[in-house]
């Protein structure tokens, strides 16, 4: 018999704010790029204007919105004091041993924790709307490839296509080499994932006269802000708002407006500040402006305009020993970001 369809959808809040807060990140990212000059399309500039609302205001900014779930959240910080105060430390003593291994050897490390943490958002969310969903297993395991597919061929492709006019954090993050078997046998794979994934949901939607429109738009999501950004286009601009959008946006918003709920402990218990939405935009992008100035004030010295506060820090990016300690301390906000962020969306987690 075929399951009766469910009678609702499983918004993780509601329609009105997953729609525009989760779901359409990407595709208004994709919207803007193509409306975008074909320059910045296939080029590794970037405007300081669109690095200072992309790069500070989004992507370094979401790294702080952990906070509100973490640290500033009293509840939880008391349940889990070990967990908040050693994953800082052990993030900095290993970054300060990958540093001292090589600088390219950090910053390697740190781009495939960072890639880590961006692919297993996406099937966080997949998941996360399809948990109730009564399907066949091997339904579920096509859906898993299918997100993951989204996600690893792009980057695949990254991997296999030297002279991209973009990088992850820094230029030779990612290992590059020319395998165009490899590529061509991972690109029939994602492609055959993707058409029999659309089949089953076409398929279910008939037969079960309903369909899971959040968890395909997270696919279709995904699957369209990835390829564009890494595989159609070779820009910076558009990269890093098809990337940084889709990622910062829907995990800001779902840390402002559904923190993840503890299993068997009241919500009340777990939030025990609310913060009005100016305070929390203004907290997490004065932090990131923060962190920004330093690491352009003690290394980069890349926009002095915007970092004029910063111009009178000593420069230390001539100096390999103060590195060691230096950047991983200003990246200590995002290693640990992605640390936690492993713990703090599991429903058992309090």
């Amino acid at each position: 018999m075929t399951p009766s369809a469910p009678s609702k959808q499983p918004w993780i809040k509601s329609r009105r704010f997953d729609i525009p807060y989760i779901l359409l990140p990407p595709f208004v990212s994709l919207l803007v790029v193509l409306l975008l000059p074909a320059q910045f399309r296939h080029t590794a500039d970037m405007p300081v204007a669109v690095w200072c609302v992309l790069l500070l205001c989004v992507d370094v900014a979401h790294v702080y919105s952990t906070l509100f779930t973490t640290y500033l959240d009293k509840a939880r910080l008391g349940r889990h004091k070990a967990l908040f105060l050693w994953a800082p430390v052990a993030c900095y003593v290993a970054g300060a041993l990958l540093y001292a291994a090589g600088a390219l050897v950090f910053w390697r490390c740190l781009a495939y924790l960072a890639v880590f943490h961006f692919v297993r958002q996406q099937y966080g969310f997949m998941r996360r709307y399809s948990i109730a969903e009564a399907q066949h297993p091997a339904g579920k395991v096509l859906d898993t490839l299918t997100i993951y597919a989204a996600t690893i061929y792009p980057l695949v492709y990254w991997h296999l296509t030297p002279g991209r006019n973009f990088n992850w954090f820094v230029d030779g993050d990612f290992f590059t080499f020319h395998a165009d078997t490899v590529k061509q046998i991972s690109g029939w794979v994602y492609t055959v994932l993707l058409a029999t994934y659309a089949v089953k949901e076409a398929y279910r939607g008939v037969m079960r006269k309903f369909v899971n429109i959040p968890k395909n738009l997270v696919v279709a999501g995904t699957a369209l802000s990835w390829y564009f950004g890494i595989v159609v286009y070779n820009g910076d601009v558009a990269f890093t708002l098809l990337n940084v959008v889709s990622h910062g946006i829907p995990y800001m918003s779902l840390i402002r407006a559904a923190p993840p709920k503890p299993a068997g402990i009241k919500p009340a218990g777990s939030r025990t500040i609310r913060y009005s939405l100016w305070a929390f935009l203004g907290i997490i992008i004065g932090a990131a402006y923060l962190e920004e100035g330093l690491w352009d004030g003690f290394i980069w010295r890349d926009h002095p305009a915007v970092f004029a506060l910063f111009s009178g820090l000593p420069v230390l990016a001539g100096n390999p020993t103060a590195l060691i300690f230096l950047v991983p301390l200003l990246s200590l906000p995002q290693s640990t970001h992605y640390v936690l962020d492993g713990f703090i969306w599991r429903r058992r987690f309090g």
